[in-house]
């Protein structure tokens, strides 16, 4: 009996895996989105609102430069896989090292990873610091904006036993202050495009 075309979004559904990833991503016919993956099924989302990209531009700079004399290396979005039909894209990355062009970094190798997450994101506060945690990955850190509101938050959490712990946290207007995974200090007002 005949299909129709071969679409890998219909005909891999629940089968997706890393080296499925390398071979179909990006689909040629869909506008572009981040790819991840749970439990082989594909989870596509569009860009995040131009404020969010422009946070996590903002706040990879800030912590390139706080990260300067440290073995640490801060990246963008990597593919961060946990297993091989299991991986998210983090906005921001920091590794104990350089990833050397991987296309799939280890957990191994990531210190910290960061999202800036939407007000209505479940995927971001729960669903990946939970994979994140079980990867072991020491730190997990969340950013929200609002430009319209002048509104910023930043939360960094450490990892405690399986389980991430507040550990650092400010408001536009106050100072986030961390001396972990490296010395940072600034105001997350500076995360805002004004």
């Amino acid at each position: 009996m005949h299909r129709g075309p071969f679409d890998p979004l219909v005909d891999f559904d629940g089968m997706w895996t890393t080296a499925l990833a390398e071979h179909y991503l990006p689909l040629p016919y869909v506008p572009a989105a981040k790819y991840e993956c749970l439990d082989g099924k594909l989870i596509m989302s569009p860009h995040e609102p131009s404020q969010n990209s422009y946070a996590a531009a903002q706040l990879s700079y800030l912590a390139i430069l706080a990260a300067k004399g440290t073995p640490f290396r801060v990246y963008g979005t990597v593919n961060l896989p946990f297993t091989p039909e299991r991986w998210i894209q983090p906005d921001i990355t920091v590794l104990n090292g350089s990833a050397e062009g991987a296309v799939w970094v280890e957990p191994t190798l990531v210190t910290l990873a960061g999202e800036v997450v939407s007000p209505t994101s479940r995927r971001g506060r729960i669903d990946k610091p939970t994979l994140c945690a079980e990867a072991g990955i020491p730190f997990y850190l969340w950013v929200q904006v609002n430009h319209a509101l002048e509104q910023a938050a930043v939360h960094l959490y450490k990892l405690d036993h399986g389980t991430y712990r507040p550990y650092a946290g400010a408001l536009a207007g106050q100072k986030f202050e961390t001396d972990l995974p490296f010395p940072m200090s600034f105001d997350p007002a500076e995360l805002l495009d004004y």
